[in-house]
């Protein structure tokens, strides 16, 4: 208990914004290969610092995600909550890892002229594990960040083929009040 007043009183909290790229595909474990979607990530950031190197940094983002396969694209759109914890170095570089979970808000399957709602053969949620660095400007609380999401769950309700979510994304951030 004492252990965990002296954290919270030792954190200061900063909020930001968060835009960027996705680059996600869908593997399956016997089932046809796709290419990547290319998407736009935007949402809001927390920042708590927990000490003067480890901090944990929760997420509220909207998140373009799916796969293509010839001329069809497969359009998952999520709303991602990771909670990144971080090892921040004295020069503004952060290494981080973290839980994600992901609710599927759309699902679309179109290949040009035809469009088709897909979202009931999709799980309503997924979970996964991000990876990452990041760069912060302290002076300015600008920064960069490079994140990979590993999907953890059977994101589809086939029961003939396993489905993960894998994606790459780059990113630019604002905290607002950022003084560390």
């Amino acid at each position: 208990m004492m252990i965990a007043v002296g954290t919270a009183n030792a954190q200061s909290v900063n909020i930001g914004t968060k835009i960027g790229l996705n680059s996600y595909n869908i593997i399956n474990d016997n089932g046809p290969e796709f290419d990547n979607r290319m998407g736009l990530y935007a949402g809001l950031i927390g920042y708590i610092h927990m000490s003067r190197q480890f901090g944990l940094q929760p997420e509220l983002y909207y998140s373009m995600q799916g796969a293509k396969s010839g001329g069809t694209t497969f359009e998952l759109d999520y709303i991602n909550v990771p909670v990144m914890f971080q090892y921040m170095f004295d020069n503004g570089f952060r290494v981080q890892t973290g839980p994600q979970i992901g609710f599927l808000i759309n699902g679309r399957a179109s290949d040009g002229d035809n469009s088709m709602d897909i979202r009931d053969d999709f799980n309503a949620i997924d979970v996964g594990l991000g990876f990452g660095a990041s760069y912060i400007h302290n002076p300015s609380g600008f920064g960069i960040d490079l994140r990979y999401n590993l999907g953890l769950t059977d994101i589809t309700e086939s029961s003939l083929v396993d489905s993960q979510s894998r994606g790459v994304q780059l990113g630019i951030f604002y905290l607002f009040n950022h003084f560390d």
